[in-house]
């Protein structure tokens, strides 16, 4: 391995710790916890260490989002593959969004809340952002119903999906309830 390797691997490890580390605080203290200063502490770094990685706290939460997308879109797809019809998927895509938003409080925030500097649903819009959409999209699409455009109709049970995640999460909406209104949502919404 050369001397360039090495310090490219080193350089993507550091990252990585920075982001683990920024996503773990969060996750215990919420994202006012976290400050390059804090960070720095923890991973035993300087602080101009973590600013050759990120331009500021701003860039952290967005890699944080990007991770956060990648996980769901996963989450999703593993939910959706067991399904054997079209009702049982989008009912299992909403189960395992909700379930990812309340198990992810922080990631969530980064990812639809806080601003990251990402570009969402435009040309530029990161990989990961896209495929968290696709893997929406992927299940949602073959419900949207006749005339109804699947991308249309992925972003308004998206919508959906965030209000019943963001409600129950600030206790406006109690959590045993939570079964009965993904059946509604996917009974009323979905055409299947």
């Amino acid at each position: 391995m050369s001397v360039q390797e090495r310090k490219q691997r080193e350089r993507a490890e550091r990252e990585r710790l920075i982001v683990a580390t920024a996503r773990e605080l969060a996750e215990q203290q919420g994202w006012d916890a976290v400050t390059t200063r804090r960070l720095a502490e923890r991973i035993e770094y300087s602080q101009p260490v973590l600013y050759s990685h990120f331009r500021g706290k701003r860039e952290i939460i967005g890699a944080v989002a990007l991770e956060g997308a990648a996980e769901m879109a996963v989450a999703v797809r593993a939910a959706t593959s067991a399904a054997n019809s079209p009702r049982e998927r989008v009912a299992a895509l909403a189960r395992a969004y909700l379930d990812f938003a309340a198990r992810n409080p922080a990631v969530y925030d980064a990812l639809f809340q806080l601003d990251g500097g990402l570009a969402y649903a435009q040309e530029d819009t990161p990989e990961p952002l896209k495929d968290a959409f696709a893997a929406l999209l992927e299940s949602l699409g073959e419900v949207a119903g006749d005339g109804v455009h699947p991308g249309l109709f992925t972003e308004v049970f998206w919508a959906s999906l965030h209000g019943l995640a963001t409600l129950t999460r600030a206790g406006r909406l109690l959590p045993e309830d939570a079964a009965q209104r993904v059946g509604l949502l996917v009974d009323r919404l979905a055409v299947v």
